[in-house]
């Protein structure tokens, strides 16, 4: 004897022995059955079952534990009343049951227009034959008691076959109707749920949703069986948060609640219904009404005493002056551009740079430098005795005015012929003691040819 003999033996159910079986029919209707015969049965095999008067087939939905757990949740007690599985359909009992299943939309089009002539305020959603085409069941919903006694005996007349009439509510009739929820999704009356629950509209309260009745009901016009999903979730919060039902007194006016967030723990107030809102958490409401209750008004909803006010607009006031001393610029002084040198224009047209003096430029200590050298009289002995074109000759302003003269050509070694080069050629050494072998002419011309003056 292995252990799930054992535990059988003692009448503890286990996975592998749990006997009962959960087979789902049309419209998601649901029921449990015995499996006695120990068959192997799979999730999604069609099995045939026993049924009053008759047998029908159904698919298996659940086994094992589940089941379990399920009738002990919908309170079915493992008793003898609780029927049992024949056998897995087999392809003849499926034929016969297809045959079975395409008599329904003719009988349901039919028997409304009998409902129609007989005049009962009722409404039929579904018509579902039994497997072995010899009961059929009509679903219908109504407001009120209905007689439909003279209306079986004209559908067992008309349909010869045995009639079974059931009342549903317009929950269970959206869930066997089936169809796609604002969720995008299958709704959960055809899917899973079962046991519907009532629905009032203080769950959209707590849940602060809009009391808009278009978008709090489902499909079967009544308030959506979701709105219970969460309730308990929000209950849960709502124990922290206080329930203002006057307007809080405050110095600054009265403050009247506009709107609460649960699960962040903030209300939004706003002083003699302005547009403006105030958020504080709930424990500080709780103060105010505290407060409120001893006949104390605070300055604010943020603050008790005006002082806490005035000392956080004073030092937010210091700080905005030392930022605006710090990233001021009209303190800072504006450097002064140097004036750019005008351009000049020579004989051609060509426009020149003023030539600037570098002995102006510098620091004051380069400049003060700069000027003793210019008065230094030994410098301006040594300037003299310089050439034109040397590099410490003073630049003349008018050679920029005046005409080029033509350069001769270079002879080899005639002093006489070098002497018209003009600016251009190179200068001579001075000599002193060649100067009186010189010839001395007229003091117009500085050649030293022959004077073309004839007396």
């Amino acid at each position: 004897m292995n252990s799930f003999d054992w535990l059988s033996h003692m009448g503890i159910p286990t996975v592998d022995n749990f006997d009962f079986v959960e087979i789902k029919f049309k419209g998601g209707r649901k029921d449990y059955f015995r499996n006695v015969n120990h068959l192997k049965l799979h999730t999604g095999d069609p099995v045939v079952v026993d049924v009053p008067n008759g047998h029908h087939i159904g698919y298996v939905s659940l086994q094992g534990e589940l089941v379990r757990l399920q009738m002990q949740k919908r309170k079915i007690k493992n008793d003898d009343n609780i029927t049992k599985i024949y056998r897995v359909a087999s392809p003849k009992d499926i034929e016969k049951w297809e045959e079975a299943k395409n008599r329904e939309v003719p009988t349901l089009y039919r028997t409304k227009q009998i409902i129609d002539e007989v005049s009962l305020q009722m409404k039929l959603s579904d018509v579902e034959y039994q497997a072995d085409n010899s009961k059929a069941t009509f679903f219908y919903s109504a407001e009120d008691r209905v007689d439909f006694r003279e209306l079986i005996k004209v559908l067992a007349s008309e349909f010869k076959i045995r009639v079974e009439m059931r009342q549903i509510s317009l929950r269970q009739e959206a869930g066997r109707l089936g169809g796609i929820g604002v969720c995008g999704r299958e709704l959960c009356c055809s899917t899973w749920i079962h046991d519907f629950k009532s629905v009032s509209t203080s769950a959209a309260r707590y849940q602060n949703l809009s009391l808009n009745p278009t978008k709090l009901s489902g499909q079967c016009g009544r308030l959506k069986c979701c709105l219970n999903y969460e309730l308990d979730t929000y209950m849960n919060a709502l124990e922290d948060v206080p329930n203002v039902e006057k307007p809080l007194l405050t110095e600054a006016g009265q403050a009247k609640l506009q709107k609460t967030d649960i699960f962040r723990k903030l209300m939004w107030f706003s002083y003699n219904n302005e547009n403006n809102w105030h958020s504080i958490d709930c424990v500080r409401v709780k103060e105010i009404i505290a407060m409120n209750e001893q006949g104390l008004k605070p300055f604010s909803l943020e603050s008790n005493e005006m002082m806490d006010l005035e000392d956080e607009k004073e030092s937010s006031n210091l700080d905005l002056e030392v930022l605006d001393k710090k990233f001021s610029t009209k303190n800072k002084r504006k450097k002064k551009r140097k004036p750019r040198p005008k351009p000049l224009e020579n004989n051609g047209g060509e426009a020149q740079a003023r030539p600037q003096n570098p002995q102006n430029t510098g620091t004051p200590g380069n400049r003060d430098k700069n000027q003793k050298r210019r008065n230094n009289p030994n410098r301006r002995r040594n300037d003299a005795n310089k050439p034109a074109g040397s590099a410490g000759a003073r630049p003349n302003p008018n050679a920029a005015n005046a005409p080029k003269q033509p350069q001769a050509p270079k002879t080899g070694g005639n002093p006489a012929a070098n002497a018209g080069n003009g600016a251009g050629a190179k200068p001579k050494p001075n000599k002193r003691r060649n100067n009186n072998n010189r010839k001395k002419g007229p003091r117009g011309n500085q050649n030293n040819g022959p004077s073309t003056n004839e007396s």
